[in-house]
């Protein structure tokens, strides 16, 4: 039988409720404006009957606060963190495309084209009178000033890319510190929840950490309650591997390599790997976030690798490459040494390589650093990585393929000429050996005629004194004018036999007829080229902010979702506070009345 003051402790119970629901209700208020707070709800319950053993059955004992609750949906967590995901990945792009667009711009006088045009009119200029040697002059400043502006593009792109092989360890870095505070967040919510509690603030702590964590990768987040009901094993995957296993946190790591991708990369690009060995996959499609970006851009080359089927016996240190997907001197972008080849799932560097070209078809031998592990016949070979992405060795390689197929088609006319002093005219475009400052003479057969990708400051040397080399030696990074015609305008090649007269000029209306040639290139003609490289850097940049753009009204909107169910509605929460303490009013009063009736009990009648 229950007590005579069993209604006071019934109407007890509902103060207790009423004020932790109001408390629930002024933590949700104070903290709405808090970045990654979740609105929490106090969850009440009946309090456990008493059994009469009468006709009626049991009496109710009251209310008890079960526990206090985050209103979340995970759905929406997972949507928002691969929403994120992307657009980290999309604002990176754009990042780099449009740094990479201002490089070709040509909203300035200062652009490729304008230069390159600058140039020929020069040489118009000189058609007019090839004795002058103000305009001859003129001619040599401005190829001077064109191969300057080259050199700085692709310092600027090279600049680029050391930024974003340095995000890449930033990124890293970002990553390592926010599974590391996961794991240890992990070990206070278990400590915490397993004495029956919610630790509702630590888990909004973690679920913050997580969002940002997203921006860098995709992840993938599972929460596994054990067999005691209250304590979890939480795991964070990236890309399919661990990152945080419950209290524990897998580490990356960046390590500089001594190898390079492409034909322009810088040196001591980051390779990124598990601390614990394991291998981390930079080419996933699935990677996801500015991670991937940032490897994409660092590495895109838009497929266009050297590859071909291999030849070599297991133990050997030379491997041949025949039916290659690069028959084009001007488009050989294979680094001169240090390269990676790729068969199958094994990986071997090469030192140097050498070609030998006969018909147009080339035949490649690198010789690489460790002997062949297996019988490579008929297989096939990857050059370096093989990016889909229009990444910044992309651009830099259209720069490269430019000014060799240029100076290639320039040099072979010009070489036809006789200068001033009836010398048959040298190279008028060539390269600049970085670690020698020595420069290039070319003298092959471009159909027949054979190569080595280094050439020795040393012994390459010819009777002119420059280094004897193809025009594989020479890139948007070296690319320049002859000393010979910036030292002596005199020595432009502007007539086939001076003897003829100075007037005649024919060699040098072919080099001015070059820059309409619509067979020099398959964009057209050069002219047509450098446009097209301009215009590709801002379609590539507008798609990328396009993408960016959209993504971000995506994420938005996503978000606007998630925090319509996780968010303090300060609204509801003013109506949930009328009502709380309506009731905390209600139990009051039943105290009140339950105190009448002790006094009348009591005092009135005196029992």
């Amino acid at each position: 039988m229950a007590s005579t003051f069993f209604g006071l402790s019934i109407a007890t119970s509902g103060l207790y409720a009423s004020q932790a629901s109001m408390n629930t209700t002024a933590h949700n208020v104070s903290n709405a404006n808090r970045e990654g707070y979740t609105r929490q709800q106090t969850v009440l319950k009946a309090n456990k009957p008493i059994s009469t053993n009468s006709s009626y059955g049991m009496i109710g004992t009251g209310v008890v606060t079960d526990s206090i609750i985050q209103i979340r949906d995970l759905y929406y967590d997972t949507k928002y963190r691969t929403n994120q995901a992307i657009y980290g990945n999309y604002s990176t792009q754009q990042y780099y495309m449009l740094s990479i667009e201002n490089t070709f711009s040509e909203v300035n006088a200062e652009g490729i084209t304008k230069s390159f045009d600058n140039f020929n009119l020069a040489m118009q200029e000189l058609l007019k009178d090839a004795g002058d040697n103000a305009k001859r002059t003129q001619v040599s400043s401005m190829a001077a000033g064109f191969t300057e502006l080259v050199n700085s593009m692709a310092n600027t792109l090279e600049k680029l890319q050391g930024d974003c092989n340095e995000e890449i360890k930033v990124c890293v870095e970002q990553v390592n510190s926010l599974a590391s505070q996961i794991a240890s967040l992990n070990k206070q919510i278990n400590t915490i929840e397993l004495s029956g509690q919610n630790a509702n603030d630590l888990r909004d702590s973690r679920n913050l950490l997580l969002d940002r964590l997203s921006v860098y990768a995709n992840i993938d987040v599972s929460e596994t309650t054990l067999d005691n009901g209250m304590s979890t094993i939480f795991t964070v995957r990236m890309d399919g591997q661990v990152l945080v296993d419950n209290y524990e946190s897998n580490k990356l790591e960046v390590k500089p390599l001594d190898i390079y991708y492409n034909l322009g990369d810088i040196d001591g690009l980051y390779n990124v790997i598990w601390s614990n060995g394991q291998e981390f996959n930079e080419e996933s499609s699935s990677l996801g976030g500015k991670l991937e970006a940032l490897m994409q851009m660092r590495d895109g080359n838009n497929l266009e690798n050297l590859s071909g089927a291999g030849d070599g016996k297991e133990g050997e240190t030379v491997l041949t490459l025949t039916e290659t997907s690069c028959n084009d001197i001007s488009r050989l972008y294979a680094p001169a040494q240090k390269g990676v080849l790729t068969i199958g799932a094994n990986e071997y560097q090469y030192s140097s390589f050498d070609c030998e070209v006969v018909n147009g078809k080339y035949t490649y031998k690198f010789h690489l650093t460790t002997s062949l592990s297996e019988d490579v016949a008929g297989k096939e070979v990857q050059v370096g990585k093989r990016v889909s992405t229009k990444g910044i060795p992309y651009y830099m390689n259209q720069l490269t393929d430019f000014v060799r197929t240029y100076a290639s088609e320039f040099n072979a006319i010009h070489n036809k000429g006789q200068d001033l002093n009836g010398v048959e005219g040298v190279d008028f475009f060539t390269g600049r050996q970085a670690n020698s400052d020595k420069q290039y003479e070319f003298a092959e057969n471009l159909e027949s005629f054979t190569f080595s990708s280094t050439v020795d400051p040393d012994t390459d040397v010819n009777a002119n004194g420059n280094l004897s080399a193809t025009y594989y030696s020479v890139n948007c990074k070296n690319f320049t004018v002859n000393n010979a015609i910036v030292w002596e305008p005199d020595k432009i090649a502007c007539t086939q036999k001076i003897v003829d007269g100075i007037s005649k000029n024919e060699i040098l209306q072919e080099l001015v007829d070059l820059k309409t040639d619509p067979s020099m290139f398959k964009q057209g003609t050069p002219d047509m080229f450098l446009q097209k490289l301009t215009t590709d850097s801002g379609t590539d940049a507008k798609k990328a902010t396009t993408f960016t753009s959209s993504q971000e009204n995506i994420l938005k909107v996503v978000d606007s979702q998630r925090m319509s169910v996780s968010s303090v509605d300060q609204d509801e929460e003013s109506m949930d506070l009328v009502k709380f303490q309506n009731a905390y009013n209600l139990s009051s009063k039943v105290i009140q009345t339950m105190n009448r009736i002790y006094d009348t009990l009591i005092n009135g009648l005196g029992i």
